[in-house]
């Protein structure tokens, strides 16, 4: 059996976890062995990568700022027609989400983005909305077989689903490929199926809270206002399906999640559903994302992104190869793992992704 050894280990399918892996690999020289399934062409959207989101922190809005430019040209050289421009509205009935929404339409219009209130008319009645202009949407069932080329193209290795990798206790690993034994520097733990595979549950993080969501397909229905909606008081995103169903996905069992969706679309809109999933995700208890080791040990975890993932996957890797900005490197290690969520210094809105 021959042996070789490698820098990194990505674990995870997300645009995020590619975007990272490959990162690490062309920018850095890293050599990377990524491990992540398939989702765009088999199965039910889970999230969605838009470059603005359920924000109210100002920092976080500037890192966006500086990321969102280099990554959608990153992502235009890996993959034609692999992003597109939208105006996505968030809404809310609630009291506590309408003052969100107030936070929100602050921070973006101060960083540059165009914030606008929707009329109530497009919402229905005791709503509140608010839209942001010219966002950028990755279309996933374009981009991912591109991002996999361009892993490849970086010589990071791809290993399928069956390969088993053993994290350890430190955040090193091994794995077996045939007849050859690769041992890896450090396991990154990149979305929800890599975390609950791999992190111990003896020292599971009080940060990380385990959510059981859903997702929805529709049949063709009426169209919703417009093509991404984002509900902040129970964490419901629609998105427009290009046949005029929608795919909505939240909180809950299937069957309390179709009845939020009943709910939250109307009765005057007829709802026949298409095709249903339900899955574990994780969330941060102040809805910041989470990056970095449990006590300083272990594999590296990024979580708690939402839909701004992928946007800073740049940072993300230049923070793990040491090379990130000053500003880089205070809105990441504010945002460790151990932290406390309890009247956090970075709490957010969050993504309910």
């Amino acid at each position: 059996m021959t042996e070789s050894r490698v820098d990194f280990a990505v674990l995870g399918a997300t645009t995020q976890a590619r975007l990272v892996a490959g990162m690490l690999a062309s920018a850095h020289g890293k050599t990377v062995i990524f491990k992540g399934e398939s989702q765009a062409g088999y199965r039910l959207s889970r999230g969605i990568d838009l470059s603005v989101g359920a924000i109210t922190r100002p920092e976080t809005w500037a890192l966006l700022k500086a990321c969102v430019p280099e990554t959608t040209k990153l992502i235009g050289r890996i993959g034609k027609r692999s992003w597109t421009r939208l105006d996505p509205i968030f809404f809310a009935e609630g009291a506590a989400g309408r003052e969100a929404l107030s936070h929100i339409r602050y921070m973006a219009s101060a960083f540059g983005i165009a914030a606008e209130r929707v009329p109530s008319n497009l919402l229905g009645n005791g709503r509140d909305g608010l839209m942001l202009r010219d966002a950028v949407q990755l279309r996933s069932a374009v981009l991912e077989p591109a991002l996999d080329r361009w892993l490849d193209s970086h010589k990071v290795r791809r290993v399928d689903g069956d390969t088993v990798v053993t994290v350890r206790p430190d955040g090193s690993a091994e794995c077996t490929i045939g007849e050859e034994r690769i041992e890896i520097g450090q396991t990154i733990l990149a979305d929800d199926v890599a975390l609950l595979a791999h992190l111990p549950t003896s020292g599971w993080p009080a940060l990380l809270e385990r959510q059981v969501a859903s997702t929805i397909l529709t049949e063709p229905t009426e169209p919703i206002a417009a093509p991404i909606m984002h509900q902040l008081d129970s964490g419901t995103v629609l998105t427009q399906h290009g046949d005029r169903g929608i795919v909505a996905f939240g909180p809950g069992a299937v069957g309390e999640f179709s009845a939020t969706l009943g709910t939250l679309l109307g009765r005057e809109r007829a709802i026949r559903q298409a095709g249903q999933s339900s899955y574990t995700r994780f969330l941060t208890s102040d809805r910041a994302p989470a990056v970095g080791r449990i006590g300083g040990t272990g594999p590296d975890v990024l979580a708690g992104f939402g839909s701004i993932g992928a946007y800073l996957a740049p940072a993300i890797a230049r923070w793990l190869c040491g090379a990130a900005s000053a500003s880089e490197n205070a809105w990441l290690g504010a945002r460790l793992i151990d932290r406390s969520g309890t009247a956090s210094p970075v709490s957010d809105v969050g993504d309910q992704r």
